[in-house]
């Protein structure tokens, strides 16, 4: 099949059926616009989301940017395209003790705190690898069956790229999701799938371009529609006023005049137009969803939490030196109703 034909076809399913991979209970749709009232503690690397729609607890451990280098003779037609990032994170200090780490070790590091802790659900959103390479993708599948905890995947800007290789980065990313990546999604749509856990979905939207197609923006827009508790996951940091350009999705000043690192990377530079109109509607969409509980990302490799119109955004430390987030949903104890309500 063609990798234009997959996408396309594959969108319509996804718009069409919802693509739940695993659903623990049965949850009615709800198309009322009441705002969720939650609130949000946080400890160090634990959060913990209390609401009145938390029926039961749930347990997530979230993973971006191990940036796992592992590679095999299958990898040698590709070393000039993975020079640079198969060196860049052979040895790492872990983000808490200092202590030399690595990038495999970090991941093994999460996943058993993921199966000790009894976790619903391993959420890996993005630049897992550092390219697309195939021993590394094996590797890691293969951790995640000894685990047998469900999980999400959702590409980062790295997954898919090989540095130096010609062509632009939606086609670049469709080429490598189905080529290498594409056994990750366990049959669901690569840049937009739902699943739901518990009464609270996760929406998993692949913005590792930094853009948004309409296909997204309709696949989202929808899962507001149904009014269902919902959490955002999304590589690239949502645009929050203050930060960086890596919070790169719906800034206004992203684009060429913003890009910096393109010759680094070895990509096109960043559209001088900056993002589209249908990107920035997405920014809009996700900051004004009545039943969003959260966004969860990565891409900048160090904390960060922002609210924008009362949505948190989190952003994780990056696996490769040790970073994960112990997120728990947690129903609301009767004594503290009072709180929120």
């Amino acid at each position: 099949m063609k990798r234009r034909l997959f996408f396309k076809n594959a969108a319509s399913a996804s718009l069409g059926l919802g693509l739940t991979k695993f659903s623990t209970i049965e949850t009615a749709s709800n198309t009322s616009e009441k705002e969720i009232q939650f609130c949000v503690t946080i400890e160090e690397n634990k959060l913990q989301f209390f609401s009145d729609v938390i029926k039961e607890p749930i347990k997530i451990v979230h993973i971006a940017d191990t940036h796992m280098f592992r590679d095999d003779d299958r990898g040698v037609p590709y070393k000039k395209y993975s020079g640079r990032m198969a060196k860049a994170y052979n040895q790492t200090k872990h983000f808490k003790t200092d202590e030399v780490t690595n990038p495999e070790l970090a991941f093994e590091a999460a996943l058993n705190f993921a199966k000790e802790s009894q976790a619903d659900l391993i959420t890996l959103i993005g630049d897992i690898f550092s390219f697309p390479s195939e021993a590394a993708i094996e590797w890691v599948q293969a951790k995640l069956e000894e685990v047998n905890i469900p999980y999400i995947y959702v590409a980062g800007n790295h997954d898919w790229h090989y540095e130096g290789m010609e062509g632009p980065l939606e086609g670049l990313r469709d080429k490598w999701i189905v080529d290498r990546l594409l056994p990750l999604y366990q049959g669901n749509h690569p840049l937009m799938a739902v699943y739901d856990v518990k009464g609270i979905r996760f929406v998993a939207i692949d913005n590792s371009t930094y853009q948004i197609n309409e296909d997204q923006l309709a696949f989202f827009k929808k899962q507001v529609s149904s009014g269902i508790p919902m959490v955002l996951l999304v590589h690239i940091p949502m645009y929050a006023p203050g930060k960086s350009i890596g919070f790169g999705c719906g800034n206004p000043v992203w684009g060429a005049t913003s890009d910096r690192n393109f010759e680094l990377e070895g990509r096109l530079k960043w559209p001088e137009e900056g993002h589209t109109k249908t990107t920035f509607d997405f920014h809009k969409a996700v900051f004004s969803a009545p039943n969003l509980l959260g966004i969860f990302a990565g891409h900048i490799h160090r904390f960060s939490i922002e609210s924008i119109k009362g949505k948190p955004q989190i952003v994780t430390d990056d696996n490769a030196s040790g970073g994960y987030l112990d997120v728990n949903f947690m129903p609301m104890d009767p004594k503290d109703q009072s709180l929120i309500f």
